[in-house]
């Protein structure tokens, strides 16, 4: 982790499973997919991507492994005593992680700027206004239910758009 910057801290229900990301995050948004909605018991996850160097964790974890949307493997982390679900990514192997906004220990540091699978929503879960709204997974995010390009990397920009809804 680098020195300065913006720190976010978060963990588990009763304490034994806790991280610390520092810097902006990659991304920040609300996942729709049928998955999320299952692991969650909700309509939605709410996710903040971090790249791995940005993130420490302390605690030890339940690692539940399923197929993405890609086909590839989506790893979700759990603390092993309470149940709750943390962050998603597979500490030692992925290149940056998904930390769930639920668990972050200031909720007001979550600021979504999209919403991920909306084809996948359900008619009660409301998508917030403002947000980029995209039918399946974007190119360029990676929240665990798939794995997809790089953000953060020089250049990038969020997609141009008409009105908020991006279909792909």
């Amino acid at each position: 982790m680098s020195e300065g910057g913006r720190r976010y801290t978060g963990g588990c229900l009763c304490g034994a499973l806790r991280y610390e990301a520092e810097g902006e995050p990659l991304y920040a948004g609300l996942c729709y997919c049928a998955d999320c909605q299952k692991a969650s018991g909700s309509g939605f996850v709410p996710f903040i991507g971090f790249a791995s160097s940005a993130v420490r964790f302390s605690g030890s974890t339940r690692k539940f492994t399923s197929k993405a949307a890609n086909g590839g493997d989506a790893v979700r982390n759990s603390c092993p005593v309470c149940g709750s679900l943390v962050f998603g990514g597979e500490v030692g192997k992925d290149d940056s992680f998904t930390v769930y906004a639920g668990t972050l220990d200031d909720p007001s540091a979550f600021h979504p700027k999209i919403a991920i699978f909306a084809r996948s929503r359900p008619a009660w879960a409301v998508i917030p206004p403002d947000l980029t709204i995209f039918d399946a997974m974007p190119p360029w995010v990676d929240v665990g239910c798939g794995r997809s390009g790089r953000p953060g990397q020089a250049g990038f920009r969020y997609p141009q758009r008409a009105g908020n809804r991006i279909s792909n």
